[in-house]
């Protein structure tokens, strides 16, 4: 990791609350839920079209996560995402970010340039990928999952239980705290109404870990839930749940769409926090 991206990262997570980043997806898959094989052809232009819309971060993702997907090998993983962190490792103004469980694609993604890895296991999953974010200096979004849905589970108390053991994972494998965000989760193992419950518990992470927390709402199937919509008419429903999550104490926001966002944001700023406007 140069000197540069450091720099970019620590501020990243260290002014998350003050800055509000979005973080933008950009998914080289056939098959991820929103976008899939939307980017394919020209990942390297999108990504540079996020950063200039005002992410703050760029997040790829080789492999869907969506409900029902079909698990890929690393080495295609890696194949499909190669090529665009390469192109966009040195050349890109924002860091990278790679959401994978692997540490295999993990190790090479860090190696090529990539500075924080997304992983939806939570260092949980794969054994090996704390050490390899350890050994890389890298940051890391640790979000809460689970094999299967239990409707009468308390989701803010899971959420603890789960982070407990991801932090004791971190701190022993060596990641820097100050790199780590956590995330809720929304759309992995809950019901509609755990979902919301999720967005809800945001402030008790906080108070609980002292780290930002990254909400990755967008689109997602709850939000049609609520309203009916379908996944390509969720834009409004995704800002809406956003800046929900804002005011219950989010920091950074994985979304689609990043010039909607970062305007929405600036307006809630103004209103929620007009001390910061004076």
């Amino acid at each position: 990791m140069t000197p540069a991206t450091a720099a970019r990262l620590d501020s990243l997570f260290r002014d998350a609350d003050a800055a509000w980043p979005v973080m933008g997806i950009l998914n080289v898959t056939p098959d991820s839920f929103s976008d899939g094989g939307r980017h394919d052809t020209a990942p390297v232009a999108r990504a540079a079209a996020l950063a200039g819309e005002g992410a703050a971060i760029v997040d790829i993702g080789g492999e869907s996560t969506r409900p029902g997907f079909v698990p890929v090998p690393a080495e295609v993983e890696w194949r499909r995402i190669a090529p665009v962190v390469e192109a966009l490792a040195d050349g890109l103004p924002v860091p990278l970010s790679i959401d994978t469980t692997k540490s295999e694609v993990a190790r090479r993604a860090l190696a090529a340039g990539a500075a924080v890895i997304n992983d939806v296991w939570g260092f949980l999953g794969d054994p090996a990928m704390a050490d390899v974010v350890a050994e890389f200096g890298a940051g890391a979004v640790l979000m809460h999952n689970r094999d299967a849905v239990d409707p009468s589970l308390d989701v803010g108390d899971d959420m603890v239980a789960f982070f407990e053991r991801a932090l004791a994972r971190a701190e022993r494998a060596g990641v820097a705290p100050g790199r780590i965000a956590l995330d809720p989760g929304i759309g992995f193992g809950k019901t509609p109404a755990q979902q919301v419950e999720a967005i809800r518990a945001v402030g008790r992470l906080r108070r609980r870990f002292g780290l930002p927390v990254l909400v990755g709402l967008s689109k997602k199937r709850f939000l049609g839930a609520i309203t009916g919509a379908p996944v390509e008419r969720r834009g409004v429903e995704t800002v809406a749940a956003n800046l929900a999550a804002a005011a219950a104490g989010a920091s950074i926001f994985r979304v689609h769409d990043v010039a909607e966002h970062v305007a929405a944001l600036k307006v809630f700023d103004a209103v929620h926090r007009p001390e910061r406007r004076r």
